[in-house]
């Protein structure tokens, strides 16, 4: 195997070229595959042009794969009658088109208006063009379960550190830790490790001790000045905002999984897989009077939403820089959080957009080429964040300046012209910046 680090296939940076050679170096075929993202792996006949629908691709099954230089064998057929059999089933599979066809996100929205349906309601009569009414459910349900066992595996892991060269220490398991004990410290522990008062504080302030003058460069005109200005502020209670204390542990228990080389669901992606599992957690354990429904909504809403990032952009960071990665993922959990909270479509629409909107040119440059630094905490961020984007859009009426289209498609302009240094290759940013020893 031959690893060409800084030259790439034009077709896309993720991209890997097999070739087989006969006893004397002769080439009997070749063909390159490439990653597209969130699970695609495609070669030249699959791949899909920009905007094409995502479930469709034309088959032509008497002609060899394009790029493949293999000659037809015409002794022994085409294909056997198994493989003929195979492709013609999946043809019918891939010409079947959805009942209710969307493009861009103002077809959706525009679509949800004409026929009074939400949106993961739209998603829902699509999926069963293909399966029946309880195998869609199923599987929805069944991709939340893996979503949640990632988060409980990553919250109650017993191991201290991630693998890898960085020595990265697992923070989930901690912090869930001190979640549940409660606001207060519990007796001989501080707020974060060391020992101290083991009463519990009442609220008051413990006395303020000042240093002595000898040991400070202030002046008492200066100390009499700050007099009755400031509030002598005394930290009695653990450093706990829940809203963002649960969704941060739940995105980190996700991607310390990843990182660990655990099963996580990729959404859209494995690098950004703890943003929506921590959202729909968040709403689920805090919010939800009816969880059964509310995963269908949620789940349905946030596919529609990576649907138009797929067709309209990418979800590779090396397309696209973490943009692409956890900005999807950030604009997805908006607007599925926004559909779970009783948004309307237009609402819904928003708050994808603002997702997104705030993290338009975030690079991809994790140290050492891991999973780990920055992504891990950029997770974290990018839950809270869309909590924020939903709350901003449901507090207005769904009109807005910006469309999420247009920030669609500034994010695959602002992907194209961003460094390759700054796309999933460790050859800038962060990864060149912090010491691997």
């Amino acid at each position: 195997m031959a690893l060409h680090y800084y030259e790439s296939l034009p077709q896309h940076p993720n991209g890997m070229r097999f070739t087989v050679f006969d006893a004397n170096g002769d080439m009997l075929a070749t063909n390159e595959y490439f990653s597209i993202g969130g699970g695609f792996v495609v070669n030249e006949r699959t791949q899909l042009a920009h905007g094409e629908n995502v479930y469709y691709r034309t088959t032509k099954p008497d002609s060899p794969a394009a790029g493949d230089t293999t000659p037809a064998d015409k002794s022994s057929g085409s294909t056997s009658a198994t493989e003929t059999v195979q492709m013609d089933e999946r043809t019918q599979q891939d010409l079947v088109t959805a009942s209710l066809p969307f493009r861009t996100g103002n077809d959706l929205v525009q679509l949800c208006n004409h026929e009074s349906l939400s949106i993961a309601e739209v998603v829902f009569l699509n999926e069963l063009q293909w399966r029946s009414r309880e195998e869609v459910i199923s599987a929805a349900y069944r991709i939340w379960n893996v979503m949640d066992d990632s988060i409980k595996r990553g919250c109650l892991s017993t191991s201290v550190k991630l693998p890898g060269r960085l020595n990265v220490n697992r923070r989930a398991p901690r912090l869930y830790q001190n979640l549940m004990r409660g606001f207060y410290s519990p007796p001989d522990q501080d707020m974060l490790s060391g020992p101290h008062n083991s009463a519990i504080s009442d609220g008051t302030a413990a006395p303020f001790t000042r240093p002595s003058i000898l040991e400070t460069s202030l002046t008492m005109m200066q100390r009499n000045e700050l007099n009755g200005v400031f509030r002598k502020k005394q930290r009695s209670r653990r450093p706990h905002l829940p809203h963002l204390d649960y969704l941060s542990v739940y995105a980190i228990a996700v991607n310390e999984e990843n990182a660990a080389g655990g099963r996580v669901v990729t959404a859209p992606t494995n690098g950004a897989a703890g943003v929506i599992p921590a959202v729909l957690k968040y709403y689920l354990e805090f919010l939800s009077e009816d969880p059964s429904r509310d995963i269908l909504e949620f789940l349905f809403t946030a596919s529609a939403i990576g649907m138009l990032y797929k067709r309209g952009a990418s979800i590779s960071a090396a397309e696209m820089g973490c943009q692409g990665e956890v900005g999807v993922a950030c604009s997805m959990s908006a607007a599925a959080f926004t559909a779970v909270m009783g948004g309307t479509p237009a609402q819904v629409e928003n708050a994808g957009e603002i997702g997104m909107e705030h993290n338009l040119g975030l690079t991809c440059d994790p140290v050492d080429g891991l999973v780990q630094i920055p992504c891990i905490e950029r997770n974290a961020l990018g839950a809270v964040k869309a909590v924020t984007a939903a709350q901003l859009a449901l507090q207005g009426d769904g009109s807005h300046r910006v469309s999420l289209d247009q920030v669609i498609e500034t994010m695959r302009q602002t992907g194209q012209d961003m460094m390759s240094k700054y796309k999933e290759t460790s050859q800038g940013g962060l990864a060149v910046n912090v010491p691997v020893c």
